[in-house]
C-alpha cells in the first residue's frame, strides 16, 4: 500500500493501529546540536516496543552522495549493507500508552511532497497532535538547565516552556515546513528547539536527549525511561567540569556565558540570552573561535574528554 505521492509504503496490515494517537517526530540532518535528536530517537527505539508501519522511499528523498550508506567488506565479498531509514513507527511508552513516532534522516529532496505525505499520515491515523524536537548550538553555559524555544499553535506550551521568543529568520528544517502546513490546518502542533551550549554541539550530550524526552512528555503526557540518560549526563558533566576547572580560558568563557544567561533569566532588558555585555550578538566567527578553543582544550586533555558524537 502506498500514498498517492509515492513517497512511502504502508505495511500490508495497519488495521490494528489505533486512531487519535499523538505523533512525535525527530529527524537528523542539518542541525543536531549535542546529538540531541539522534540520542532522543535511539533512546525511544532502543527502550520501547516499536513497529514500523510506514517506510519512506530513500531513492526519492535521500542524497546518497552527501550521506553515503555503509557496507561491510569481508575479505573478498560485501556484507551487511545498511541503508538509511526514514519511517513511521507505532510505539508504546513505559506505561502502555501508544503513539506514532516519525524518525530517521531529514529529506534532502521533495520537501513539499514529503510534507504532504506526512500530513496524509496525520489524517489517515487521525493524529490528535504533532510534537517534534530539534536542537541548535547557542552561546549558553552547560552549568544551567537547557532552555527551549517553542513554536507552533499550542499557546499553553509556548507560554509555559519557551525561554526565548525571537524575531528572526532561521534556516529551515523539513519539519519546520510540516509544522507550518499543519498550523494552516489548525492541527495542534508544537516544535521544541533545544538551546545547546555551542561548545558541546559536536558531542553526544546526554542532557540534551533528556531535555527532548522531557519536552515531549510535557506536550503529550507520554512517559519515558530516563534513568540511563540521567546517569550518563552526570558523568558527562563531571568530565566537562574537570576540564573547565583545569583551563582558565575555558573557565572565563563559561563564566561569561553564565552571567549573560542569569541576567536574561532574571528579567534583564536584554532581548536574548545571547547578547554580550556590549549589547551585540556574537558573530558566527566569534562563536566558531570559542568552539575551536574548547575543542583544542578537549584535544589536549583527550583522556578525559567526552565521547565525540557519532555521524
Amino acid at each position: 500500500m502506498e500514498d498517492p505521492a509515492g513517497l512511502y509504503a504502508l505495511n500490508a496490515d495497519v488495521s490494528d493501529v489505533p486512531l487519535g494517537l499523538p505523533l512525535v517526530a525527530g529527524l537528523t540532518g542539518f542541525a543536531d546540536a549535542g546529538g540531541a535528536v539522534s540520542l532522543f530517537t535511539s533512546n525511544l527505539t532502543g527502550t520501547l516496543q516499536t513497529r514500523v508501519i510506514a517506510t519512506f522511499d530513500n531513492d526519492a528523498l535521500l542524497d546518497y552522495r552527501a550521506r553515503r550508506p555503509t557496507i561491510y567488506f569481508e575479505q573478498d565479498h560485501l556484507t551487511n549493507y545498511q541503508p538509511a531509514s526514514l519511517a513511521l513507527h507505532l510505539a508504546t511508552d513505559e506505561i502502555g500508552q501508544q503513539f506514532l513516532l516519525l524518525n530517521g534522516y531529514e529529506p534532502d529532496f521533495q520537501w513539499e511532497r514529503f510534507t504532504s505525505a506526512v500530513i496524509g499520515l496525520v489524517d489517515r491515523f487521525q493524529a490528535k497532535s504533532t510534537t517534534w524536537v530539534h536542537a541548535i548550538p547557542m552561546p549558553v553555559p552547560h552549568t544551567r538547565p537547557i532552555g527551549v524555544t517553542v513554536s507552533g499553535n499550542r499557546a499553553d506550551l509556548i507560554e509555559t516552556f519557551s525561554v526565548w521568543k525571537p524575531h528572526t529568520q532561521v534556516l529551515a528544517n523539513a519539519l519546520h515546513l510540516v509544522e507550518y502546513r499543519l498550523q494552516e490546518l489548525d492541527h495542534p502542533v508544537a516544535g521544541f528547539v533545544l538551546l545547546i551550549p555551542h561548545y558541546l554541539a559536536d558531542t553526544e550530550f546526554p542532557d540534551a536527549a533528556f531535555k527532548a524526552l522531557e519536552s515531549v512528555s510535557s506536550a503529550t503526557g507520554l512517559i519515558f525511561a530516563t534513568d540511563s540518560l540521567r546517569d550518563d549526563g552526570r558523568e558527562f558533566i563531571e568530565k566537562i567540569d574537570k576540564q573547565v576547572e583545569g583551563n582558565p580560558e575555558l573557565a572565563r568563557l563559561v563564566g561569561t556565558l553564565e552571567e549573560r544567561h542569569d541576567a536574561y533569566m532574571a528579567g534583564n532588558p536584554l532581548r536574548s540570552p545571547l547578547i554580550d555585555e556590549d549589547g551585540e550578538l556574537p558573530t558566527a566567527d566569534e562563536i566558531a573561535a570559542e568552539l575551536e578553543i574548547f575543542l583544542a582544550l578537549r584535544h589536549n586533555g583527550e583522556d578525559d574528554q567526552p565521547p565525540p558524537r557519532s555521524e
